[in-house]
C-alpha cells in the first residue's frame, strides 16, 4: 500500500494541509502502509521556494515523516512531454489558444473543473499548433478509444464500493481539460498527477472531497496510458465559520502562523478534529 500528500508550494499550508496530511499519514499507518511526500510545484508563475520550505517545516512540525528526496515535478517535465507525445500519436490531444475570456463568450457554462469548454480548437491538429498555445484531451475520442466500462474503487464510509463513471459526467460535466497551460508550458495537474501516481506505484489516493469530481478523468487518462487505477478516498473537508473551504486564495490562516503564536500540534489536531 503507497499513497501519498502532494502539496503545491504556491503559498502556505493551512489548516486544511494539515487535516489532509495527517489523515494521509493514519491511512497509511492503518494499512501499514507507506506515505509519499510529492511536491506539486508545476505552476511556474506562483511557486516560491519559501513555500516548499514551509512545507518541510510545518510536517515535521505535526509529527510527520516522509521518505526522502520527496519526487518534485518540475525535475520531470521531461516525462510529461512524452506522455503527450503518446496521446498526439494517437490523435487524442490537441493545441488550443483560447484565454479564459473567450470560453465565456463563447458560451460555456461552469463545470467540475471550471468552465466546461466549448470546443473552440478542437478542430486543430497538433501540426498547427503555435508557440504559446496549450494542449487539450478530446474527450470524446478518448471515451471512444478505451474499451468497456470506465469504474474506480472509492472507500466510502469506510467501505469500498465502485463507482461506474457515465460518458456524459466526462463529455457534459468536465469537457475537454487541459494538460499543458497555455503561454507557460507547465504540465497541468491532471497530466502530471496521473502520470506521477503510476511511476511512484501509488495504490490508494487520499485527497480532499473537492477533487473528487474530478476523478472520472483521471480514470479516463488512466486507462488510455495502460496506467493501474488506485483505490480513491475522499477524505471531508476542513470549512471556516460560514462553511467556506479553507483556501490559499482566500487567505486561509497559514500553520506557520499558529506555531508562531504558541499552539502545539495537539492544538491543531483538536481545531480540525483529528483523532489520532
Amino acid at each position: 500500500m503507497i499513497t501519498r500528500f502532494a502539496p503545491s508550494p504556491t503559498g502556505p499550508l493551512h489548516l486544511g494541509h494539515a487535516y489532509a496530511a495527517l489523515t494521509v499519514w493514519k491511512v497509511a499507518q492503518n494499512l501499514r502502509g507507506t506515505a509519499l511526500l510529492r511536491i506539486e510545484d508545476t505552476d511556474s508563475t506562483r511557486v516560491r521556494p519559501a513555500y516548499e520550505a514551509g512545507i518541510y517545516e510545518d510536517l515535521k512540525w505535526l509529527g510527520l515523516e516522509w521518505p526522502t528526496p520527496a519526487r518534485r515535478q518540475s525535475a520531470h517535465y521531461g516525462e510529461y512531454d512524452a506522455v503527450l507525445e503518446r496521446l498526439a500519436a494517437d490523435g487524442l490531444i490537441y493545441p488550443c489558444g483560447c484565454t479564459r475570456r473567450n470560453i465565456v463568450d463563447a458560451g460555456a457554462r461552469p463545470g467540475a473543473d471550471g468552465m466546461v469548454y466549448p470546443g473552440t480548437c478542437r478542430h486543430r491538429a497538433m501540426s498547427d499548433a503555435n508557440a504559446g498555445d496549450g494542449i487539450r484531451l478530446n474527450i470524446r475520442k478518448a471515451l471512444d478509444r478505451v474499451s468497456g466500462k470506465l469504474s474506480y474503487i472509492e472507500i466510502r464510509s469506510g467501505q469500498p464500493q465502485t463507482i461506474e463513471i457515465n460518458d456524459k459526467t466526462l463529455l457534459d460535466d468536465i469537457g475537454d481539460p487541459i494538460l499543458k497551460r497555455k503561454d507557460t508550458g507547465d504540465p497541468a495537474y491532471h497530466l502530471a498527477c496521473v502520470h506521477d501516481d503510476a511511476v511512484q506505484g501509488i495504490t490508494h489516493v487520499v485527497r480532499g472531497a473537492d477533487l473528487r469530481d474530478l476523478t472520472p478523468i483521471h480514470v479516463l487518462i488512466q486507462r488510455l496510458l495502460g496506467y493501474a487505477t488506485p483505490i480513491y478516498d475522499h477524505h471531508r473537508l476542513i470549512t471556516d465559520d460560514s462553511g467556506k473551504r479553507l483556501a490559499k486564495i482566500s487567505k486561509a490562516k497559514a500553520i506557520s502562523k499558529f506555531r508562531a503564536e504558541g499552539l502545539s500540534s495537539a492544538d491543531i489536531k483538536n481545531m480540525i478534529g483529528f483523532k489520532d
